[in-house]
């Protein structure tokens, strides 16, 4: 629990943190894999993203700066999902669905929230304030890491980014084989 005291204590200020811009791809290191429940009980796996820009956002409900965070997080959502992009909370609240769900519901959340734990913090180098949000690459690498509040220009122009990434078309002469450049 002392990961929870010092997140506590240096985490939720409301100064605003320099946010990563968005990694070259051969920076990226792949996002580490975990399976944790979601608020049905199902397990989720980052793999099941594999394909996806996601956003993993790592939460707390006690934390100020997460509550600015998460409706820009929703608006991301409904404006990119069909465009391969997915938002994913992760809930380090110890005292689990018994406080995220009511706060899901009140916030109206409409993606999909898991319970985090010491050990998926850990996998992701220790998660030591709240916020923390990895944006993650179509082939599972991590983009760019926002510790604390960052602007939502960030996340967006982060999003889009990784969004417009995509294998570059390629153009195929009349036998079907891919034309020099």
């Amino acid at each position: 629990m002392l990961a929870v005291c010092l997140i506590q204590t240096q985490a939720c200020s409301s100064r605003s943190v320099k946010a990563a811009t968005v990694k070259a791809e051969q920076d990226r290191k792949p996002a580490p894999e975990f399976a944790l429940k979601d608020a049905d009980g199902k397990t989720v796996h980052l793999s099941d993203y594999k394909g996806k820009v996601v956003l993993l956002d790592f939460f707390a409900t006690w934390c100020g700066p997460c509550k600015i965070e998460i409706p820009w997080f929703m608006e991301a959502e409904r404006r990119n999902k069909d465009r391969g992009f997915a938002v994913l909370g992760v809930s380090m609240d110890d005292e689990g669905w018994e406080v995220v769900k009511p706060f899901l519901a009140e916030l109206g959340v409409n993606y999909r929230v898991v319970i985090g734990n010491d050990a998926t913090a850990g996998m992701y180098g220790g998660v030591d304030a709240l916020p923390t949000t990895f944006l993650i690459d179509r082939e599972g690498r991590i983009a760019a890491v926002h510790v604390g509040l960052a602007s939502k220009k960030d996340f967006t122009d982060g999003i889009e980014q990784l969004l417009q990434n995509t294998a570059p078309a390629v153009t195929l002469n009349n036998d079907g084989r891919p034309r020099a450049e």
